[in-house]
């Protein structure tokens, strides 16, 4: 029997991310698994000329809105409860971007709605980033986290 399908989390802000939040939110003595998703901001890009010292992070004003539904969907899809957060502004080197964490009866639906969800938020979340070179160099990185 799975646990029935949940958004305990899924906000979109600039206070920094709690993993353990994340973690706690999607608790349920029915899951058997539970799968997280951390992103953090890191020191390089494939298309940047040099290292990379932060990204600035701009979301849409229905930005929480749309993450909500993406939660919605991976959950129901999947039997899970997740719980989702993206954080906007300016985030240096190893800051935490963007938080997933899920729970399920099995590990295979965990992985599966974990997966389902980061690539959805990458894809349709309405969140755009600035990266930002040691020299000043700035670029912005299209659609998605």
């Amino acid at each position: 029997m799975t646990s029935p399908s949940r958004v305990a989390l899924a906000r979109v802000g600039a206070a920094p991310l709690d993993v353990a939040a994340h973690l706690t939110a999607v608790d349920d003595p029915r899951a058997g698994a539970e799968a997280s998703f951390v992103g953090r901001v890191r020191d390089h890009d494939p298309d940047a000329e040099g290292p990379v010292v932060a990204l600035e992070y701009t979301a849409h004003p229905d930005a929480e809105a749309t993450l909500a539904a993406l939660a919605a969907r991976a959950a129901d899809e999947h039997g899970a409860t997740v719980a989702v957060s993206h954080r906007i502004g300016r985030l240096a080197v190893g800051d935490v971007a963007v938080v997933v964490a899920v729970s399920s009866s099995h590990r295979a639906d965990a992985f599966a709605a974990c997966r389902q969800l980061i690539e959805d938020v990458k894809r349709e979340l309405p969140v755009w980033k600035r990266q930002v070179e040691a020299d000043g160099t700035t670029a912005w990185k299209g659609l998605g986290g």
